[in-house]
């Protein structure tokens, strides 16, 4: 079982670790001086619990690749990231919390959309979008808040038109994602806000199923619900998991990631001028590496004693994955901590690594590309309008980024 404080003399370091000042693109500090001197290692959470910590990138992908890691957030060990998420994993499982072979059986029912030819056959509709939020922006005054214009827009359009949610009802699921994914929401404020998410998607798929359409939620509806393969409430938890995530992770990587080639300009300019659609594709995969905006980590518990880097992991030892220090790990990418598009940073683990890698990345690909490659060229004078030091990091979040970016051309 996972040991807390009292079995331990000196006291792990406590997680999640604060960033340095001025310096809000890098891992904490701390987690950097841990992937260097003790790479396995035992940290506090937030429940007085102490489980271990991988830091390093082949670490994390022996663990994450072992089966006898479980993903099950209702086996005792397991270390939620919050006291509401540990609610909220305690009311209900999607399939990104259940172990093979249910795991598997349940994310084929939704694997086809996001498979890679049937995206990239939607990067003509995504151009579309990104040009038509650049062209409102152009028309209107500045400065704007590139959040609120353009990069939550983007991926919530694209996600609403896949899965067939009307767009006219986002101020709903983007309002109940962010109470998700707040670090300091209470346990009643997250299971209120999934209840609603639910309960809307619930009635969503009641009507799908009387008039189907071509998205995912129609499938679901007509194809899985109707044939007893799957009830309509898990239906709609699994629409309320892929809503979003289909949107809150993307936009905070548009926003992120603009302010990162903002502040590295010659890093911008190669991207701007490029013309080969792989060197865009390349320059995704870097930030992505560079960012990790899933910065509180994968959670996982052990079903049998692992040995691993010197240290064994017992039955019940709860685990936490720091890809985003993993994606800093210099073993894996030199010179990690500088910001070069021009690496081959294909092998990072920003979309975590084994059978729960991320379903929805070939689509966060292909929306970063298209607006990488669309958004500088377009307003090539694009620039911060306020000072760096006043932009709000959310620090408080399971997921990283900022919560406005005034930009102005």
């Amino acid at each position: 079982m996972t040991e807390t404080l009292a079995d331990t003399a000196a006291g792990p370091l406590e997680h999640p670790m604060p960033r340095a000042a001025g310096c809000p693109f890098d891992p904490p500090p701390a987690l950097m001086a841990l992937q260097t001197d003790s790479p396995i290692s035992r940290v506090r959470i937030w429940d007085g619990t102490s489980p271990w910590l991988i830091t390093r990138h082949d670490h994390l992908r022996t663990l994450l690749g072992d089966p006898r890691v479980s993903a099950d957030p209702t086996r005792p060990g397991y270390p939620h990231r919050t006291a509401g998420m540990k609610a909220s994993d305690q009311a209900r499982q999607t399939f990104l919390t259940m172990d093979d072979p249910e795991h598997a059986r349940l994310r084929r029912m939704v694997t086809a959309p996001f498979a890679v030819k049937k995206v990239e056959a939607l990067r003509p509709s995504v151009q579309k979008i990104v040009d038509d939020l650049i062209d409102g922006m152009l028309a209107g005054p500045k400065p704007v808040d590139l959040v609120e214009a353009f990069a939550l827009p983007v991926p919530s359009l694209v996600i609403c038109e896949l899965l067939g949610v009307p767009y006219e009802d986002h101020d709903l699921f983007q309002r109940n994602t962010k109470v998700v994914v707040r670090r300091t929401s209470t346990s009643e404020e997250v299971l209120a806000a999934q209840r609603e998410l639910a309960d809307y998607l619930d009635d969503l798929l009641t009507v799908k199923r009387a008039r189907p359409a071509d998205d995912l939620l129609s499938v679901l509806a007509t194809e899985r619900v109707a044939t007893g393969e799957m009830t309509q409430r898990h239906a709609a938890e699994t629409g309320v998991l892929l809503l979003a995530a289909g949107h809150e992770t993307t936009a905070n990587m548009i926003a992120l990631g603009t302010l990162a080639l903002l502040r590295n300009p010659d890093q911008l300019a190669l991207l701007r001028d490029a013309e080969d659609p792989k060197t865009v594709a390349g320059a995704v995969e870097e930030l992505l590496r560079y960012l990790n905006i899933t910065h509180s980590g994968r959670r996982r518990v052990a079903l049998e004693d692992i040995e691993v880097g010197g240290e064994v992991i017992r039955a019940g030892d709860g685990i936490i994955f720091a890809n985003d220090i993993a994606n800093r790990d210099p073993e894996a990418f030199p010179e990690p901590d500088r910001l070069d598009i021009s690496r081959d940073a294909r092998r990072h683990v920003a979309f975590g690594y084994g059978v729960h890698q991320c379903l929805g990345q070939p689509l966060a690909r292909l929306e970063l590309q298209v607006v990488y490659s669309t958004l500088y060229s377009r307003i090539p004078t694009l620039a911060l309008a306020t000072g760096f030091d006043q932009v709000e990091f959310k620090h408080d979040g399971i997921v990283y980024g900022v919560y406005e970016l005034p930009v102005t051309w």
